[in-house]
Formats: C-alpha cells, structure tokens, sequence
C-alpha cells in the first residue's frame, strides 16, 4: 500500500511539474507573439503615418493607389509581353536542340571558370531564358545530377540564379533603348556568377569537408547500379512533324511566359510601390497632388550620406538609383518595374542600365528564392554561406559592369 501511494504521488507530482513547464512555455510563445505584433504595429504604422504627415493622408492614399494602377498598366503587362515571347522562344530552342548546341559550346568553360562539370552550362542556359527555379528541377535529375559531388551540386543555386531570367531583363532593357549598356551588364553579370560560385565552393568545403564526395546513387558513386539513361521520346512525339512541334513549343512557351509574368505582378506591384514610394518626391512644382510616382525621397537622402561610395563603385550620379539593386534583392521583377519611372525622370544613362542588368541578373531576386532552393535540394545548412556569397557575387557584378562600361566609352 506505502509503494502505490507513493507512486501516486510521484505520478500527480510528473502531471504537476508538466503543466507548470506547459504554462511557462505558453507565456513565452505569448510574450514573443505579443513582441512581435507590437513591433509590427510600431513599423507599419509609423511607416505610412510619417508618409502622410509630409504628402497628407489623402495624396498618400491616392499615390499608393495610383502609382500600383500605373505599373501594372505601363510596366507588368510590357513585362508579361516580353515574358510571354521569350518563352515561346526558348521553349523552341529545346524543341529542336538549340540549347543542347548552347551546352556543348559551353562546356569547356565550365570546369576553369566554375570548378563544375560541362552539362552545368545546360543549368546556366535554362535559367537564362526562364527563372531560377530552373536549376532545381535538374539538379534533382539523375541524369544531370550523376556528374557533380555534393558541394557542387550545393553550389548550383549560386550558379543558377546568376542568370536567372536574363532573357527578359537584356531584352527589356534592349527594348528601352539601352542596348549596349545591357549587353555590358550581361558581361558584368557573367563575373558575378564566376565570384558567387566559387566562394560558395570555397565556404561549402571549408566548414563540410564531408561534402567532397559523390551525389550518392549516381554515376559517380562506387555503389552505384542502375542505368540512368534517359528514356526515349514516345511514339506519338516523334509521328509529330516539324510544323506540329513548333507550334506546340511556341505555345507551351507562351503559357510558361504568362505563368512568369502573373507570378511576378505581386513583387512589382508591392515592392516598387513601396520603393517608389521613398525614392521620388513631390511634382515638380514641390506640392503633393496623390499622382502616380510621388512619395517622400528617404532612400536617396540615405543614400546621399555615402554617396562617394556609390559614384566610386557603380558610377552613380543620382542616388535615387540605388532604389534599383535594393529592390533586385527581393524581385527582379519588381526591380525592373522602376526602370520606366528613372527614365522618365531622366535620372538613367547607359552606365545605369549596365548596372542594373548585372545586378538585376545575378541578385535576380535571390533573397526570396535561395532558401527554398536549398531546403529543396536538402543542403539548408548551407543557406547562409550561399546568401552571403551571392550578396558579395551580386556587388562584383554591378562594379565590373561599371567599369567595363567606362572602358567601351573609351574605345
């Protein structure tokens, strides 16, 4: 009898000390809950409440609303226009082996400038004329994936999302008039990549050494078996004549376009709403009218302060520029939708574009996309070392463009 007493008592004492510990962590996650939407609070409403003390509550409303109507109409269908015939595009660049051409042609270049196998180029090629979600999908593809060791593999998130769509942004920045200045910036761009691959490489094995080894199950693996060549097209894709194939590639490309230029309407809308916002001041006669495109100018006033450093590296002359790489850190997408806005301005020259395509193109959005990517590919170890290689790669890439632009003036 003592021995079940006992026991009762240590049983009652274990439920007691649970629920204690239970209400301690309820009054933790509360407190941080609490913290948080005070913070929260404190930040969203100071933001639009310091905006409407210098615009007044109504010409900010309106601003807000006028300038997200403006970019859709004039920049997000422009964009989904171009994104719909880049897709149709490149989806018949695969159809009839243009890329396979493009990767071959490629190939020698990748194990000097990447320390990555030659099919890497393919990733390159495909992330170029889509998004940076392209180098998943084959990086999860045996066939593909047999050539690289672990820390390469890693390594293709940097790689990939430095030409992430780089067709849509050359060619918007074409269309606007800049042609040479984007083509420097696809040259700026490329050295980018270069630095973001190799210093995620570098970080990769230095902190897991473990990962210089073979994917496993692949070709490169001692224990590996199975034959992983890819299967042969179906009957009823090769009874399909040339004209069928085009025009199945250029619609299906078309659809892939639309999915691109829908998917981005968010970040643009959004982010360069918000960025605008704090970039422009008030019209041109120094009142506030609630038009598209007016704000309160907060982040050239920051950017003001070490303007030096900025004029140095990207040749900069209005600091209202760096609202355009700021913004290429979230969405490439939204970046790019502030183009039309610093044009008519005329605060953009063709140093500017330079920038902004090496930029755009290898930040390309990739603080919204990195960390999906790993968690996708199981290296979320690594998030951090592949964000802080892509800041520095994404930086190099706008400095070379601006000096290569220098030295094309010069010639």
């Amino acid at each position: 009898m003592p021995i079940f007493h006992f026991k009762s008592n240590n049983i009652l004492h274990q439920i007691s000390r649970i629920s204690r510990n239970n209400v301690v962590r309820y009054m933790v996650r509360a407190y941080g809950r609490t913290r948080e939407l005070i913070i929260f609070l404190i930040l969203f409403f100071g933001f639009f409440a310091g905006l409407s003390i210098k615009m007044t509550l109504p010409n900010m409303l309106n601003t807000f609303m006028n300038t997200a109507y403006k970019l859709l109409i004039d920049t997000v269908f422009y964009i989904m226009a171009i994104t719909v015939m880049t897709g149709a595009i490149s989806k018949l660049f695969v159809e009839f082996g243009v890329v396979v051409l493009l990767e071959k042609m490629l190939k020698p270049l990748m194990k000097p400038l990447y320390n990555l196998p030659g099919v890497a180029s393919l990733g390159a090629v495909m992330t170029f004329l889509s998004d940076n979600p392209a180098i998943i999908t084959l990086s999860k593809d045996k066939t593909f994936s047999q050539y690289f060791k672990q820390y390469q593999i890693a390594s293709l998130t940097n790689f990939g999302t430095s030409f992430g769509m780089g067709l849509v942004v050359v060619a918007f920045m074409t269309g606007r008039g800049y042609g040479t200045g984007a083509l420097v910036g696809l040259a700026g761009a490329f050295i980018g990549s270069i630095v973001t691959t190799r210093m995620m490489q570098f970080l990769t094995l230095k902190a897991y050494p473990e990962l210089d080894s073979p994917m496993p199950g692949t070709k490169l693996d001692p224990e590996y078996a199975p034959d992983l060549q890819p299967a042969d097209k179906t009957l009823d894709e090769e009874k399909k004549g040339p004209f069928l194939r085009t025009l199945n590639a250029m619609l299906d490309g078309g659809k892939s376009g639309v999915e691109i230029g829908l998917s981005i309407i968010p970040g643009v809308l959004i982010i360069s709403t918000i960025v605008m916002m704090v970039t422009f001041g008030a019209s041109l006669d120094g009142t506030y009218t609630g038009a598209a495109y007016e704000g309160v100018p907060l982040l050239p006033w920051l950017a003001g302060k070490i303007d030096f450093l900025f004029r140095w590296l990207f040749g900069f002359v209005h600091p209202e520029l760096i609202a355009f790489p700021i913004t290429a850190l979230g969405a490439v997408g939204a970046a790019i939708g502030l183009v039309p806005a610093f044009d008519a301005s005329g605060l953009i020259d063709g140093n500017a574009i330079a920038v902004f395509t090496a930029m755009g193109m290898c930040w390309s959005g990739f603080l919204s996309t990195h960390t999906g990517m790993l968690d996708s590919l199981g290296y979320r170890q690594l998030i951090s070392k592949a964000i802080a290689s892509h800041t520095v790669g994404g930086l190099i890439a706008g400095i070379s463009a601006h000096w290569l632009f220098v030295l094309v003036s010069l010639i």
